[in-house]
């Protein structure tokens, strides 16, 4: 996964291998506040799915050619706000088929067993 979308740079993504999973972290900043005090949903959405392309290129990594992916859907659960503070997010390879894969994602600000959202994500692999 390539953090040198625009998108990526504008909401601050950078990857946070602290833990050697592919966990994807944001700071908080003004341009990522959505009503006053929180993060905008369409932040957490972003920052799930760059898990799910992060996890899957990780799970993809030893192939000859990588394929281009390609999201096919993608289903959030919004589950508590977002506070302005670190955000972090990681994904799991739910499956790898020959021209679909699935994702699921969490994520959470202080306290992992805590997330404010989950996704699932399922992606074409264009090979």
């Amino acid at each position: 996964m390539s953090f040198t979308s625009p998108y990526a740079n504008m909401i601050g993504a950078r990857r946070n291998s602290a833990t050697g999973e592919p966990i994807i972290t944001i700071g908080w900043h003004d341009e990522i506040e959505g009503r006053p005090g929180f993060l905008h949903g369409g932040v957490i959405a972003g920052l799930l799915e760059m898990a799910c392309y992060e996890a899957l290129s990780q799970e993809l990594r030893d192939q000859e050619a990588m394929p281009r992916l390609k999201p096919i859907n993608i289903a959030v659960d919004y589950l508590r706000g977002g506070l302005m503070t670190d955000t972090h997010a990681v994904a799991q390879v739910v499956r790898v088929g020959k021209r679909v894969a699935n994702a699921s994602a969490v994520c959470w600000q202080d306290d992992r067993s805590k997330p404010i959202a989950t996704a699932r994500m399922h992606i074409l692999l264009d090979r």
